[in-house]
């Protein structure tokens, strides 16, 4: 087989294929909440989260997460990653910010007034989102507990976790994935 003075070695490999998109991961995670089997094969913790591994479409990461009464994440995001969650069981509420921040170089930011943004989510509701997207979810139910299901394309190369007082924000640490699994 001969090839083409014109075509380079490079042209001729296909570039890879994309990822799901956040519309997909959205479809992906409202579908494994469906799965009432596999939500109560969860094994629930009085004391903190717990969570198994799934496998999400496309090369994607997914996640079951059961969550205790009054547990957290803290704030955080997901780096470079898109992601969706869906609560399957119990209600998680969610406070984001409506800004994108700078993704490095900063370790305190003054945030400005009107940023923030509070979701309820109960079961069966759910939502997408972006590549830096800055939140903190929580159960803040006193005697129930809630479980989601997570998924994150690509795969998560970190997650960044800050504090916060007022409208100040610290980066506190980065975690990658040998940290969670």
């Amino acid at each position: 087989m001969s090839v083409s003075p014109s075509l380079t070695p490079s042209a001729a490999v296909a570039a890879p294929a994309p990822g799901p998109t956040q519309a997909e991961l959205l479809d992906f995670v409202r579908r494994t909440a469906g799965d009432t089997e596999l939500i109560a094969s969860l094994p629930l913790d009085p004391e903190g989260r717990t969570w198994v591994r799934l496998e999400g479409p496309g090369g994607s990461e997914a996640w079951l997460i059961g969550w205790p009464p009054g547990t957290g994440t803290g704030w955080h995001d997901h780096a470079e990653s898109v992601g969706a969650f869906l609560t399957a069981s119990g209600e998680l509420k969610e406070h984001s910010l409506t800004a994108r921040l700078p993704t490095d170089g900063w370790k305190t930011l003054e945030l400005t007034e009107g940023i923030d943004r509070e979701r309820r989510l109960g079961a069966g509701k759910g939502r997408s989102f972006g590549r830096h997207h800055v939140h903190e979810v929580l159960n803040e139910s006193t005697e129930e507990h809630a479980i989601s299901v997570h998924a994150y394309y690509p795969p998560l190369p970190q997650i960044r976790r800050y504090s916060r007082s007022g409208q100040v924000l610290r980066l506190e640490q980065v975690e990658r994935p040998a940290d969670w699994q």
